[in-house]
């Protein structure tokens, strides 16, 4: 699936705001970068964002959003609500039109006969996406790493398993810690893949997700100047090569070096997951990456955008960034700025053009 648009109403510091993620034509674009300065509601826009989609629909807290409580003085107070619209591609390719899911209790306008439709068919939505599929990743601006080893449990139960309920790491903090998660998807992939040339397969095609995950940790890797080798025979933890030459464990990888990989493991672990079977570099989902110019240098700043795309191609990349830098490295028709109003302080949206001279 590919998110085509989301309607935000009383959220943040938003009034009734309506960001696209698709062309003039309807077709999702496969990179969308929100600009704007710290404060304009970048991280608020993707916390509704993954609170609103097939099979994780849940209500927006105006306190964890950050917006204000609704006003008792009136008559119908104003519930933060949101809207997304969802092009579902590879999870239902007959479908004609897009889905429209919407938190608990929105309604925008709608007749009583379509709401109702919208409700049910969202309701038909939910239950098939606890089946597989319908793959959405957040990684949020507060993500670090920590020293950890590498520790391995049923990939049936963890890494190999996309639960599309589960929380994201928006919802709970310690979930920010990235290392974990990035060991074990780098461990797995190379691992399975052994196995598979092995004939320990089973049909499972493990050997599709060792390459998409050597392929798109290497390409984003290369941006800091390292080089993907595998798994330490002894250890499994993941080993880099430096630009001097020599092996780098992955704890041992600069910070930004560990932002780029964790980009590229955790993106193909979820493809892999929601899509068993298939490809990674083939299959569609949404991924999200708040801030995704934290900790990186102007070179890679500029190249980031473009190396994800390539990195796994069939992703739709959502990024937030204040970096000029990033919002200039893709074509003008894939930036959407948000800007504080001079006159009344409220947030307002620019596209295309607007959004590089605003």
């Amino acid at each position: 699936m590919y998110l085509t648009s989301i309607r935000l109403v009383a959220v943040g510091p938003f009034d009734d705001l309506v960001v696209p993620f698709a062309d003039d034509d309807g077709k999702p674009r496969r990179i969308s970068v929100i600009h704007g300065a710290g404060g304009v509601g970048k991280t608020t826009l993707l916390t509704a964002v993954a609170a609103t989609r097939p099979g994780n629909s849940v209500v927006l807290s105006p306190g964890v959003l950050g917006g204000a409580p609704p006003d008792p003085s009136l008559s119908r107070p104003v519930v933060p609500q949101a809207v997304c619209e969802y092009w579902l591609g590879q999870d239902d390719p007959e479908r004609p039109h897009v889905l429209r899911v919407g938190t608990p209790g929105a309604r925008l306008g709608a007749s009583d006969e379509e709401e109702a439709f919208r409700r049910r068919e969202q309701a038909l939505f939910d239950k098939r996406a606890a089946g597989g599929g319908f793959a959405f990743l957040l990684l949020p601006a507060h993500r670090f790493f920590s020293r950890q080893a590498l520790a391995l449990s049923a990939p049936a139960r963890t890494v190999a398993r996309y639960d599309v309920r589960g929380p994201s790491a928006m919802d709970e903090a310690q979930r920010a810690d990235l290392t974990r998660e990035t060991k074990q998807a780098l461990a797995y992939a190379g691992i399975g893949s052994a196995l598979s040339r092995g004939g320990g397969d089973r049909g499972r095609r493990l050997d599709l997700l060792g390459g998409a995950m050597h392929s798109a940790v290497d390409h984003l890797a290369s941006l800091a100047g390292f080089a993907y080798r595998g798994l330490d025979a002894a250890t499994f933890e993941p080993v880099f090569l430096d630009p001097d030459g020599r092996d780098r464990f992955f704890d041992a990888l600069p910070t930004r070096a560990r932002h780029l990989v964790a980009f590229a493991a955790l993106g193909t672990r979820l493809l892999w997951a929601a899509y068993p079977g298939q490809d990674p570099r083939t299959a569609e989902g949404v991924i999200a990456i708040d801030e995704v110019d934290l900790h990186q240098d102007p070179a890679t700043q500029a190249g980031l955008a473009a190396a994800l795309g390539r990195a796994l191609p069939g992703a739709q990349w959502v990024l937030t960034t204040s970096s000029n830098l990033v919002a200039a490295s893709v074509d003008t028709r894939d930036v959407v700025a948000l800007r504080r109003s001079i006159d009344d302080d409220r947030v307002q949206l620019y596209v295309g053009d607007e959004a590089r001279t605003h």
